[in-house]
Formats: C-alpha cells, sequence, structure tokens
C-alpha cells in the first residue's frame, strides 16, 4: 500500500522549492523504501532547480541521504528491512562492459527505480540522482542502500552519498595520491575540503589548499592543509610552484570545474603528474592548451566521477574510519536544519556560510 509523505519539490527553472505531499509506492521487484534519517544540502541539488542538468521538472530533490530500511521488494537480497544504509546513485549493474572488466566503479548502466513517487494529483516525479531524499521516506533500487555501521550519526554517514564522497575518491581513488606526495586542491568547498582531508589519509607530505576565500582556506587548514594559497591576490600556480621545489604538485585536483582553474591545475603539476577535474564544468565551458604542453609535460588528465568509488567497497571502510575517530565527517557537518529550511540552506551554501546543511528527520 503506497504511503504520504513530505518532500521539497522544485516544480520550475529557478523558482523557490516547496514542501509538498509525495506518494511512495510499496517497493516493487529489486526496490527499497528507505526511511530517510537525514540528508544533505548539495550543490546538485540547486543545480537541479535552476535547469542546469536537465528539464525534467518536478524534482524531487536530496540525494546525500542516510537512513533504514523500511521494505524491500521481489528478489532483494543485499538489504533487509532495519538495515542502517547510506543512498548512493551508483547501484552497478555487473553486466556492462565496465562491470565484466573489473571496473564497477565506472559502471555504464546503473539503476534506479522502476516505479515512479508522485505528488498526490498523479503528476510522476524526478527524484535527484535516482534517489529524491529530502523527503520522509524515499523509493530507490536496493542496490542504490548500501549498508553500513549503525553506530554512525545519519548527518554524517548520509554525506558520503555525494560530496564528501566526491572528494576523498577524487585523492585516493583517482589521483591515486601516495604516502610523501605533494597535492593541490583548487577550490576548498565541501567537495575540495574533503579531497584536502583524502590526500591526508592517504599520506601526502604537503597539501595546498587553494582558494579566493580566506574562510574557506581557514577551514581547509583545519582539514589537514599544510599551505593555503589565497588566489584572488596571488598567481596560484606560481605559489605551488615555490611550495614544492620549483617542481610542481604530484597531484593538483581542480574541485571548481572552470577552464581557468582547469589550466591553474594543469600548469601547477610536476612533470609527468596528474591532473583530477572533480569540479562539475557546465556544457558551454570550453577549455584550450598547446598541444605540446599536453605532450611535453607527461602525466596523467583524469575525471574523477563520485570519486570513482564503489560504495560496497568504500562506504563502510569510511564509516570504520570515521567511528575509529581517524576521519573526522563531522567536520563537514556545519549545521542540522528542519526539511522546511532548504529553500534558505541554499542560500547559505551559495554564498559560501557552510560546508554543508543537513536535513534531519
Amino acid at each position: 500500500m503506497s504511503q504520504q509523505v513530505r518532500g521539497v519539490i522544485a516544480r520550475g527553472k529557478g523558482e523557490p522549492v516547496s514542501v509538498e505531499t509525495v506518494v511512495v509506492p510499496d517497493p516493487g521487484p529489486g526496490e527499497a523504501v528507505v526511511a530517510v534519517q537525514a540528508c544533505g544540502v548539495c550543490h546538485t541539488d540547486l543545480h537541479y532547480r535552476e535547469g542546469g542538468i536537465n528539464d525534467e521538472f518536478p524534482f524531487l530533490l536530496g540525494h546525500e541521504a542516510a537512513g533504514v530500511v523500511e521494505s524491500v521488494g521481489e528478489g532483494v537480497t543485499g538489504v533487509a528491512p532495519g538495515d542502517f544504509v547510506v543512498l548512493n546513485w551508483r547501484a552497478v549493474c555487473g553486466q556492462c562492459r565496465a562491470c565484466v572488466r573489473g571496473r564497477p566503479w565506472y559502471c555504464f548502466n546503473t539503476h534506479n527505480a522502476t516505479q515512479k513517487m508522485t505528488l498526490t494529483d498523479g503528476t510522476e516525479l524526478s527524484p535527484a540522482l535516482g534517489i529524491g531524499a529530502f523527503a520522509e521516506k524515499t523509493l530507490v533500487h536496493a542496490g542504490q542502500c548500501t549498508k553500513v555501521d549503525p553506530a554512525a550519526t545519519p548527518a554524517v554517514a548520509g554525506l558520503l552519498g555525494c560530496g564528501v564522497m566526491a572528494g576523498l575518491g577524487a585523492a585516493i581513488n583517482t589521483g591515486g595520491v601516495q604516502r610523501g606526495d605533494s597535492v593541490a586542491v583548487i577550490g576548498c568547498g565541501g567537495v575540495g575540503g574533503a579531497a584536502v582531508m583524502g590526500a591526508r589519509l592517504a599520506g601526502a607530505s604537503r597539501i595546498i589548499a587553494v582558494d579566493i576565500d580566506q574562510r574557506k582556506l581557514e577551514t581547509a587548514l583545519r582539514l589537514g592543509a599544510t599551505d593555503t594559497v589565497d588566489s584572488s591576490g596571488t598567481d596560484p600556480v606560481a605559489a605551488i610552484r615555490e611550495l614544492t621545489g620549483g617542481f610542481g604538485a604530484d597531484v593538483v585536483i581542480d574541485a571548481v570545474g572552470r577552464p581557468e582553474t582547469y589550466q591553474q591545475a594543469f600548469y601547477a603539476r610536476d612533470l609527468a603528474g596528474t591532473v583530477v577535474l572533480v569540479g562539475v564544468p557546465t556544457p558551454e565551458m570550453r577549455l584550450e592548451l598547446p598541444l605540446i604542453d599536453l605532450f611535453s609535460r607527461g602525466g596523467a588528465l583524469k575525471s574523477s566521477w563520485y570519486g570513482d568509488c564503489l560504495p560496497t567497497r568504500d562506504f563502510p571502510v569510511l564509516i570504520d574510519l570515521y567511528l575509529q575517530g581517524r576521519l573526522d565527517l563531522a567536520a563537514f557537518v556545519s549545521e542540522t536544519i528542519p526539511l522546511d529550511d532548504v529553500e534558505a540552506a541554499f542560500g547559505r551554501m551559495h554564498r559560501g556560510e557552510v560546508l554543508r546543511s543537513v536535513v534531519v528527520f
């Protein structure tokens, strides 16, 4: 029997969100209904509201969430009612060309729930990243539920569902940061801050945080940066080179995703170094680089999708590190808010006043 819950809806491009009644159907084959306990306010949700991802309005926003499985559909064996889970938007299929080659973190055919949640008048909702977790309950594919230790605080655990995992994974999985490496992170919001933390966790010897906002640079120091560069008044390429003996960093992570910051990352790396793009550019952006520089500098230019994570592999390990006191995920939670405060939280996020606002149910 379907249920009615409260959820945050974006009805049109640029319109303020509203809290409305959402109809959640019983789970079908391969699906699960999750009682959401916490959900982070992510830039991606704002992109949905602004029409920056697609125009399939109305959207049920929210995707960075943790909660408890309430019920499962036919054929579900990986999770059961009562399991504490982090929701993810990479439910790997196990059958595509990436999966069969043993690279499931690149899965090209990830699963979402087949059924649609709706408004009370029957209007179908598009759940953000196939999740839609700014709601008291949500319907997802069972593979989008990753079981973790229930001792973790939901407001913290849910952050692995998107931004924090993207940053940690950009450093550890995509960038392959090793002990003793030098790392520079350009853009130190939530994702960039997590990349700083990931570099520290991997054992980098020098971690250079670059931003134009002094508040974010101070936060980066708390998250593990050894040095900061205020690029509003300093050439970041020259500064990074000076801090690395004139060579450039072994790994440079662009957590902004603009042509200007990507060029900075490209020229701030050492010969044969690695550039990781984890900031998301917009479709109209273009990049121009001399081809000889691409050849002569060598190394690797990588894009990081969701931190190249495999949720079943990465989430439980990171939660265990958090519970052991070795990974301060709680540092990313700037505030907890009620569901009705999401629109105001978008404003605080856009102004750079918070790392993460988290809706707590």
